[in-house]
């Protein structure tokens, strides 16, 4: 697994726990965010190596890439199989590409040149990866997928193919994507589109039934496999389905925020709007007055559907502390449970963003009783920063202001508090110098919230941006 994860930076949710054997990735959601290492920037950073940091040089892309081709080529030289998934992070914000990819773009000025130079370089290196398989001899019996995660972010002034939305949006702009398949001794080989209505949860039924493998027991998928039609069979009997996406970005999931229940032909956005794809695939004349019973069959659906989910949105995810995997657990920022948005990125750590709204707890699962140290800190401890010190931005790299180009803020606090459950312990005085506020804690096995906080002398408070936590006995 090379490139962007997302799902999970603490054990057991990161990809080296979920049964990757190779893994090179950025922490978080993208190069610069909270949970990445720090100071990185797209260009020459440390990324984690089968989990520990790794200082490269080069684009992040081109890394991912060069990575991957590595893996490939020490499966083969084994004998083995494998499965390589490439997730670049890129096109993604703030817009870096290397000069000679977003020079042809200039004229759409620094954000979108660069991210179209993105686009460029990834292009590249999929292309270079097509004819790396080629010069191995594994192209014919290798199952190649492009596919990509969401509609445009900053693409759709310049081309959106005629669609409405882009990124985090409901409709089609926002969430059609491209799904291209190649494997000659399969005879996928191109040349042939694929007419009724797909999706992401059917790629893994549709892996099993084309690599001839069992299906794991005891699993119900929401997809289905699209082998036949993919071999270009479209029966009479492929049914007419239902999918359902949505856009929620809120800490509680809310019934029909950002909604599209979708079918081959239909699009019910938000419970209220239905639009006619096959005469108005821009989604511009609201249909629903004309058409009740499309509205009734796909709201039936949707109802369905949150009904059977509903349950499960209670079910929070803790971070492991203690656990032998993931001693000690990382807590960054990052992911603090919030009522707004929280400091997500390393800019956001850099200006000390403290209000109500983005400081937070963690959800914790403390897997075994025991004694626990506890270390708070204003920076990461690869900065070797003290709380009340202040960062001088980080230095340029081509294309928009990077996430480290701001200027990091003093905390200059006097004490800290942690709080575990219903517990509160306070810290002894914070000297000026000191880079961390140091907690021995003894833990009873359990899910629990772990919280901590910095104050200053006339009382102004911060969020403990990092915590690193380690069973010690």
């Amino acid at each position: 697994m090379f490139g962007k994860w997302h799902l999970g930076d603490n054990f057991p949710f990161r990809p080296e726990d979920r049964g990757f054997d190779e893994v090179m990735r950025h922490g978080g959601g993208g190069v610069g965010q909270t949970p990445d290492f720090w100071d990185n920037a797209y260009f020459d950073g440390s990324y984690f190596h089968n989990s520990k940091p790794e200082a490269v040089k080069g684009f992040c892309t081109d890394v991912w890439f060069d990575y991957a081709k590595k893996f490939i080529k020490s499966q083969k030289k084994a004998g083995k199989p494998f499965l390589t998934y490439i997730a670049t992070n890129a096109p993604h914000g703030p817009m870096h590409a290397p000069p000679e990819f977003s020079k042809p773009y200039e004229e759409l000025g620094v954000g979108t040149a660069n991210f179209f130079g993105m686009i460029a370089n990834i292009d590249r290196n999929v292309g270079l990866l097509r004819s790396f398989l080629d010069d191995e001899g594994l192209t014919d019996n290798t199952i190649f997928i492009f596919t990509t995660d969401n509609g445009t972010s900053s693409g759709a002034n310049v081309f959106n193919a005629g669609m409405r939305g882009k990124k985090g949006s409901e409709y089609d702009g926002g969430h059609r994507v491209p799904f291209f398949v190649y494997w000659p001794k399969g005879d996928l080989t191109g040349g042939r589109d694929v007419k009724p209505i797909t999706a992401y949860v059917d790629v893994v039924p549709t892996l099993i039934e084309l690599c001839g493998v069992a299906a794991p027991k005891g699993v119900k998928f929401d997809g289905t496999s699209i082998k036949s039609l993919l071999h270009g069979v479209e029966k009479e009997s492929w049914p007419d389905r239902i999918l359902v996406t949505d856009s929620q970005r809120v800490k509680d999931p809310i019934k029909w925020r950002k909604s599209a229940v979708m079918t081959s032909r239909w699009r019910l956005n938000n419970g209220k709007e239905l639009y006619d794809m096959s005469a108005d695939p821009g989604q511009k004349k609201n249909v629903a007055k004309a058409n009740p019973q499309v509205v009734d069959r796909l709201t039936k659906f949707y109802d369905e559907w949150w009904t059977e989910l509903l349950p499960t949105f209670k079910q929070d995810v803790a971070i492991y502390l203690g656990a032998e995997g993931g001693n000690p657990a990382t807590l960054t920022c990052h992911d603090w449970i919030t009522t707004g948005s929280t400091p997500w990125n390393q800019s956001h750590v850099r200006m000390a963003q403290n209000s109500k709204a983005v400081t937070g707890f963690w959800n914790v699962n403390v897997v075994a009783d025991g004694n626990y140290e506890v270390r708070i800190r204003r920076w990461p401890v690869e900065t070797s920063a003290a709380i009340d010190q202040e960062l001088p931005p980080g230095a340029d790299v081509p294309g928009q202001t990077p996430y480290r180009g701001k200027p990091g803020k003093s905390v200059p606090a006097v004490r800290a508090t942690l709080t575990i459950g219903d517990k509160t312990w306070k810290s002894s005085k914070i000297n000026l110098g000191d880079q961390e506020t140091v907690f021995n804690v003894s833990l009873k096995a359990g899910r629990t919230r772990l919280s901590s906080l910095f104050f200053t002398a006339d009382g102004t408070q911060y969020g403990g941006y990092y915590a690193y936590v380690k069973k010690t006995k």
